[in-house]
């Protein structure tokens, strides 16, 4: 699982909600392409149709501004005709009609993103999975080291399945990976995959804390 492509189709209005939901993603060793992002980097919204179209799967944010989005509209039509799967990203309660009326996505719950981020990756498991029925894919993130005078590469393995992730969260366990130079050990939630704190190597003193 490297290189794949995903594009996230979303209303302007959007852009702060949506960082807020890609932001532990886009650690992945995939490439994640943000819309309004792009755009603001000097890529016009018409240029994007490239990223359209080197795309493994186009997630489309659906609320209630993105409802009327003529792009949005534009890219789900693009990505249906060239064949690229779409997961929609919605709204409770909002609809969309024509090609994802009836595709089942991932609902937005406002008031607990991190379950909303967990089931987003695990649909983007699913979607981006190699073909056969025995294989989990092994995703990982791959870091380095922030101990001062270290920066030696840090992999966090993902070899368990969504639901083993969640049953950690559920019981307050977290998901570890250490340097093999430092020793310093990190920590991640394992529902969002997101840092959680750093503790130092036997020949560090002070363990730093953060979490995202």
């Amino acid at each position: 699982m490297t290189g794949e492509q995903v594009y996230v189709s979303h209303a302007p209005n959007d852009l702060s909600l949506v960082q807020d939901l890609f932001s532990t993603v886009k650690n992945f060793p995939f490439g994640v392409h943000i819309a309004l992002e792009e755009v603001e980097s000097g890529r016009s919204r018409k240029r994007l149709e490239g990223r359209l179209a080197n795309s493994d799967v186009v997630v489309a944010v659906l609320t209630k501004s993105a409802v009327e989005n003529t792009w949005i509209n534009q890219e789900i039509g693009y990505a249906v005709a060239k064949g690229i799967p779409v997961l929609p990203l919605r709204d409770e309660g909002i609809t969309h009609r024509g090609f994802v009326s009836d595709v089942e996505g991932v609902t937005i719950d406002r008031s607990n993103l991190s379950f909303t981020i967990f089931n987003l990756l695990c649909r983007l498991r699913s979607e981006l999975a190699p073909l056969g029925a025995l294989s989990v894919p092994n995703w990982y993130i791959r870091f380095p080291c922030t101990v001062p005078d270290c920066g030696h590469p840090v992999t966090l393995e993902l070899e368990q399945g969504q639901t083993k992730l969640w049953k950690l969260h559920s019981h307050g366990k977290l998901l570890s990976a250490s340097c093999e130079v430092c020793e310093s050990t990190y920590y991640f939630h394992p529902g969002t995959i997101g840092f959680v704190r750093r503790e130092d190597g036997p020949d560090r003193q002070s363990p730093s804390r953060s979490r995202s």
